[in-house]
């Protein structure tokens, strides 16, 4: 998957507000260009010109977090999530704000966005959050964490993309791969819950989590002011 099946990207850009935003902070990684910029209240991030999210609601990336841990198997204590993606730092702080998480680790792998939280603008948001003794940030490539690590979780809330047909950069498609899938099957553990933010609906991905062995796929939506809702793909992995 790439992100040419996708809008051009300037279709992306938010219309809430006619304020005129503000460059607050620009870098170039070794992923592309990355933005920080604020208008009138709110922080936004853009990746390669690519709108990613703005602090202007957050209803899906909290419900990220509140679905796959509603989804768990009952009785399960003090569970570890995977945060795939800082980003504005909503799903962060919800995990944290919810007393059941244990381990809360997040990776991320733009260091410009690490910054803005822990000595930035965004430390406004995620400061509590980071500061709390269950949390960990590890700064790395998600595909590349997933693909190679050992550890297990019991759930992995990733928000990396604009969705699993609209990926930030091409190598990103291959976390919604077969091969990337089975990567995320083998880092949970039995009775683990996937859960994946997207832009938008899609059956394809759906069916792509089946046929990766997942069981319990379904989708929950958040309305939008215009077009389609945010989506929570969620799948779990037997117990």
């Amino acid at each position: 998957m790439s992100a040419t099946t996708a809008p051009e990207p300037t279709a992306a850009l938010p219309t809430r507000s006619d304020e005129h935003p503000v460059t607050l902070d620009r870098r170039e990684g070794p992923y592309g260009e990355v933005v920080l910029r604020e208008r009138g209240e709110h922080f936004e991030i853009v990746a390669n010109g690519c709108f990613l999210m703005d602090t202007s609601d957050g209803r899906s990336e909290r419900l990220l977090i509140d679905a796959a841990l509603t989804a768990l198997p009952a009785g399960r204590t003090a569970p570890s999530v995977l945060i795939g993606g800082l980003g504005v730092g909503f799903s962060l702080v919800r995990a944290a704000e919810e007393e059941r998480w244990g381990r809360i680790t997040v990776v991320e792998r733009e260091e410009a966005i690490v910054d803005w939280h822990r000595d930035g603008p965004l430390d406004r948001i995620s400061g509590a959050a980071l500061a709390d003794p269950r949390t960990a940030i590890l700064r790395a490539d998600l595909v590349e964490h997933v693909r190679t690590s050992t550890e297990r979780y019991d759930a992995l809330c990733l928000d990396i993309d604009n969705g699993p047909d609209w990926t930030v950069t091409e190598d990103n498609g291959n976390l919604y791969s077969p091969a990337g899938l089975a990567h995320c099957h083998d880092r949970l553990a039995p009775g683990g819950v996937l859960a994946v933010w997207s832009a938008q609906p899609s059956p394809a991905f759906e069916r792509a989590l089946r046929n990766a062995g997942f069981s319990g796929v379904r989708t929950e939506e958040v309305a939008v002011a215009r077009g389609v809702p945010d989506v929570v793909h969620l799948a779990l992995r037997a117990g």
